[in-house]
């Protein structure tokens, strides 16, 4: 089986960070969302991969290739980003022989066995129940216990369970089919042409679907989602041992603390990662993200999330600062 994974996407809900630097690879609990994406699928057996990629893809490219060398991976550039429908039907001619396939998103990390979607007979949803699906595809079930119906983001839900963004896919061919039918035919939901579209149009011509819990997800679009994200997993790890002793420095446990980072005079911690060769002095940091060769002074920070390349001096407050940025409020 082949993991798709779609990472084509601009992540403008997470700028200024996104304008720099794509959003799979923004760190989370001490790694890129997109290598926490990856190892979890390389702990399922999954070895072979598809990266749809786009804005700033290169930088995926570099990074997957050079971490993961001993995968086979293959790349596919959507030019033009006209939806998730439209990347998967770019991507086509690299999945079209095969038996079945895997469709992960590349901003969602997602918590649960993935045993009972690779190994079930159907083609296969993972979804969850939330509060509000108007935000996400949803699935309606019919009483076989088969999916009835998907929609797309609908004004008036009729059912409470969000796809996850986790597809397994068993009738390929018909699946290229249902992709070249939407874009021949211009159906497009939002202005882009959608996946749960094609989706919708198998149902139609009676593909059997049916659904798989995943017990936690998190779409890491958003500042909120992301530290929270980051906090739940590092509170998952076991704690960060031999770390340096770094001077008059207390460590509140979980942290990620990268590499050659010179700390001191701090209070660091809970739920806080910090990037390779960072230097804090004088800082109280918690609920954060704090990118790779920042610097941090004279500052207190709670759920901030610092870009790499940055530097603060001076201040108490919650921030978002993206990459290459220097503020100075003393």
């Amino acid at each position: 089986m082949k993991a798709v994974i779609p990472v084509a996407g601009a992540g403008t809900r997470l700028r200024p960070h996104t304008y720099t630097q794509p959003k799979p690879l923004i760190p989370v609990a001490g790694k890129p969302i997109i290598a926490s994406i990856i190892d979890q699928l390389v702990d399922a057996g999954i070895s072979e991969f598809i990266f749809i990629v786009g804005y700033l893809g290169d930088k995926i490219r570099d990074f997957v290739e050079s971490r993961y060398s001993h995968l086979s991976t293959e790349f596919v550039y959507q030019d033009e980003r006209l939806g998730l429908g439209h990347a998967l039907w770019v991507a086509r001619l690299d999945y079209e022989k095969c038996d079945d396939i895997l469709i992960v998103l590349g901003d969602t990390i997602f918590d649960g066995d993935l045993n009972d979607i690779l190994t079930s007979p159907n083609s296969c949803l993972g979804v969850k129940k939330v509060e509000d699906p108007r935000e996400f595809g949803v699935v309606v079930m019919g009483e076989d216990g088969y999916i009835k119906q998907v929609i797309e983001k609908p004004r008036i839900p009729k059912s409470n369970l969000a796809i996850v963004g986790i597809y397994k896919i068993t009738e390929v061919p018909k699946f290229i089919s249902a992709l070249h039918y939407v874009i021949e035919h211009n159906i497009r939901t939002r202005d882009e042409f959608q996946l749960t579209d094609a989706l919708m149009y198998m149902l139609e011509q009676g593909s059997r679907f049916t659904i798989c819990p995943i017990e936690n997800w998190f779409d890491c679009g958003k500042k909120e989602i992301l530290l929270e994200t980051n906090a739940m997993l590092l509170k998952r790890r076991e704690p960060q041992e031999n770390l340096p002793k770094f001077d008059n420095t207390i460590i509140i446990q979980p942290v990620s603390i990268g590499q050659n980072c010179n700390i001191s005079n701090s209070i660091i911690g809970p739920n806080v990662s910090v990037g390779d060769h960072s230097t804090l002095n004088y800082a109280i940091v918690r609920n954060s993200i704090i990118g790779s060769f920042s610097s941090i002074e004279e500052a207190v920070l709670h759920r901030s999330i610092i870009g790499s390349d940055a530097s603060i001096k001076g201040l108490s407050q919650s921030l978002n600062i993206g990459d290459n940025t220097e503020i100075d409020f003393s």
